[in-house]
């Protein structure tokens, strides 16, 4: 099932998302039908504050067959830092600048139950701190440091590709 995507400003993207007790059959197919509305939406994360759902799970792929499908994430550790280009779902045709670690990594428990531990790099370090920070009630319009126009999206990424 696809879920429509929240849209900022409503004020369900700025609650800190409740922590899952037991993961239920409900909670695993809720993980599918959120995968279903990202890729619908030509994402590459999505938080269930994003869908009006306030709880702490999110679902993140980043590289097609390369899924992640966290409950109750934490950043444990992040290392260096980089400034690259962010947009998001819940924020449509904005796009811009935010500083984040370069390496993290991420404890979490699978659709399984298991207990798990992952250290992601470069762009999936960027995903998993974007979603783990919906899921704190946090925006990355609050962190951005230069807003660029959609129509200059294409031409940013392509002098900045290098750095």
């Amino acid at each position: 099932m696809r879920y429509p995507i929240i849209i900022h400003p409503d004020k369900r993207l700025l609650q800190k998302a409740e922590p899952i007790e037991y993961i239920s059959d409900e909670i695993v197919t809720l993980l599918d039908d959120m995968y279903e509305t990202m890729v619908a939406h030509d994402g590459i994360g999505l938080a269930a504050p994003q869908i009006g759902k306030n709880l702490r799970i999110a679902v993140i792929e980043v590289e097609e067959g390369d899924r992640f499908d966290l409950i109750n994430p934490e950043i444990i550790e992040g290392k260096g830092t980089n400034i690259d280009v962010e947009g998001c779902l819940s924020i449509p045709e904005t796009f811009g600048t935010v500083e984040r670690y370069d390496e993290v990594t991420v404890r979490y428990y699978d659709r399984d139950g298991a207990e798990m531990e992952v250290t992601a790099y470069g762009y999936l370090a960027r995903a998993f701190q974007h979603e783990i920070d919906h899921l704190d009630g946090k925006l990355f319009i609050d962190q951005m440091i230069e807003q660029i126009a959609p129509e200059d999206l294409e031409r940013y990424m392509e002098e900045h590709i290098d750095d």
